[in-house]
């Protein structure tokens, strides 16, 4: 009754989450139809609407290719060099020396840069005023920003992270992925992010220890033109915050109307305090996992948090990722209006700069830089070398409790229900249907190794797959235990076949080690569809439950023997 209970209620979770994006969706249209955007009233509203969408789905490439990025570098390349090339030749670059990490910083401005474009195409502009709707509504779902929100949530964010979780070799074969990829090198090639590097050395410098590197040190012209780069680019923030506040001041921002120009500065710096809150509280708890009991309670604050975080089965970890990404999205939007500029027409520009500098100023770019580094990279760097002092505050607890509210209402839960219609179209499938599990690929000499041994002053921690999965509702998971045991089964028999076929050691020892792995995964199922009938059938005078472990795994075994055996008598019959 239980498992039909929950699963009732996350049915009930996904209508309404699911109404509210459709209702979402449809008034952002109507606003930019309507010209009630300030991108479909200053140029045209066709722009916005392709902008929009263009932007989400992008957005859906960045979040999911960076569960991918972080989760696949301790898996062995060469397992999945055939059955995925694109994340093959993605992988074989991104993963090559430090370059995961060069990846990670660009795409973190990209995340910041397609979200301001999206507030530029969508958010309402002042006294916006669709469909008839009652104040209420209106001020609930336009001014607040939450239909937007619920857009870039659910649809640009959680549902590919749902998947590439879980699917991280299958999201990631793909030229749209590859294209994001080297455009979120050539971000963090060009140097403007390079002010980030200067504050990881400045953090390790505090922490007493060394960053990890995976290449040799520069040379003295590398090295030359690496400290030009973080000259320019700490110059290009400082000018960023002063033309920001300047404009603040000015009232020459897209605020909300009747906002004092102290109270919207007060507002900007808090909000980008949140944003680091939440962006290092992902990799404080990642690296607070590591340590013992005795050390997480050596904090009343970080005991509290670490209580809260990892009570029960740790569903409250995942929890915390979904509720997070929606108060950081939520935060991402108020930023963007803070910062983005808007010079009416007859006004004087900013600090006095040309026309064409002021349309650049207007796109929110440079507000998108403040935040990438200083709200966002800063407190990563930060909590990546003191993630138990970043806990150790009321602040955080208070936080975790928020991010855990607000997933438990459900209200994004329609990302599971757009993650499941992705996962179905296009056919994505576990990453242990190729490359085994953790313990099936130590077993067949292709263990797994961490591309780091230290998280400080890296950006790794930060990614949830680094870890752990983020969950799949239990109603939209995807094949049944029928389904899975039969597609396991036809693999078997196809490699059964090749086998036979084989004309070099070479091969047949390919073809020897794909089927062990196969044969593993048939027992993972085999046990799996156990543990899930003892636990439906808990209390009740049955078989199952009267056996020992042992007796379960003997079982198993003897399932999977007898299902192989099928499927060889079926080959025999059929020569």
């Amino acid at each position: 009754m239980g498992g039909r209970g929950a699963n009732g209620w996350s049915g009930i979770k996904a209508v309404y989450s699911v109404a509210l994006l459709i209702f979402s969706v449809i008034i952002v249209m109507a606003l930019i139809f309507d010209e009630q955007t300030k991108l479909s009233r200053d140029v045209h509203p066709a722009l916005a609407f392709v902008l929009i969408w263009v932007g989400l789905l992008w957005l859906c490439l960045v979040e999911g290719g960076q569960a991918s990025m972080v989760g696949l570098p301790p898996i062995d390349r060469e397992l999945y060099r055939d059955s995925h090339p694109i994340s093959f030749r993605i992988c074989e670059h991104g993963h090559k020396g430090d370059n995961l990490d060069r990846y990670l910083l660009g795409r973190q401005f990209m995340v910041l840069a397609i979200v301001f474009v999206i507030n530029q195409s969508g958010a309402p502009v002042k006294d916006a005023s669709i469909l008839g709707l009652p104040s209420v509504l209106a001020n609930a779902f336009l001014k607040s920003g939450l239909a937007m929100i619920l857009m870039t949530c659910m649809i640009g964010q959680l549902n590919t992270q749902v998947n590439a979780s879980h699917c991280m070799l299958d999201f990631l074969n793909d030229w749209g992925n590859w294209f994001t990829v080297k455009v979120a090198m050539a971000i963090e090639a060009s140097g403007l992010l390079h002010a980030s590097y200067l504050i990881q050395m400045i953090v390790a410098a505090l922490a007493g220890r060394t960053i990890e590197s995976n290449e040799e040190p520069r040379s003295g012209f590398m090295n030359l033109l690496f400290w030009v780069r973080v000259l320019y680019s700490c110059a290009i923030l400082i000018f960023a915050f002063f033309a920001t506040i300047a404009a603040l001041f000015e009232g020459k921002t897209t605020m909300w109307e009747g906002v004092p120009e102290v109270v919207a500065l007060v507002l900007f710096f808090l909000l980008m305090s949140v944003v680091g809150m939440l962006e290092g509280m992902q990799i404080a708890f990642f690296g607070v996992a590591k340590m013992t009991d005795e050390e997480r309670k050596s904090s009343k604050w970080a005991s509290m948090t670490c209580d809260v975080l990892f009570q029960g089965e740790g569903h409250n970890l995942p929890g915390f990722m979904v509720g997070r990404q929606l108060c950081v999205v939520s935060c991402f939007f108020v930023i963007a209006r803070v910062t983005s500029m808007d010079v009416e027409e007859g006004e004087s520009n900013v600090l006095g700069v040309s026309n064409g500098a002021q349309e650049f100023f207007n796109t929110g770019l440079l507000g998108a830089l403040i935040t990438t580094i200083v709200g966002s990279i800063a407190w990563q760097l930060v909590a990546s070398a003191f993630p138990l002092a970043f806990l150790s505050t009321p602040i955080t607890y208070i936080l975790l409790r928020l991010c855990l509210l607000l997933e438990a209402t459900g209200i994004c839960a329609g990302a599971w229900v757009i993650a499941a219609v992705h996962r179905k179209i296009a056919g994505f499938q576990r990453d242990e249907v190729y490359v085994g599990t953790a313990e099936e690929r130590a077993a067949m000499a292709h263990g797994d190794k961490p591309i780091h041994t230290s998280e400080l002053g890296h950006l790794t921690g930060g990614a949830f797959p680094a870890t752990s999965d983020l969950p799949i509702e239990n109603w939209v998971a995807g094949a049944t235990y029928t389904e899975r045991r039969a597609r396991i089964l036809g693999n078997i028999k196809a490699l059964r076949a090749q086998l036979k076929t084989a004309s070099t050691e070479e091969e047949m020892q390919q073809y020897e080690t794909a089927l062990q792995a196969e044969v593993a995964s048939l027992q993972r199922v085999n046990r799996e569809e156990g543990q899930s009938f003892r636990e439906s059938t808990k209390g009740r005078d049955m078989q199952l439950g009267d056996l020992g472990e042992d007796e379960h795994e003997d079982q198993y075994k003897d399932e999977t023997d007898q299902h192989i055996d099928d499927e060889g008598q079926d080959e025999d019959d059929e020569e």
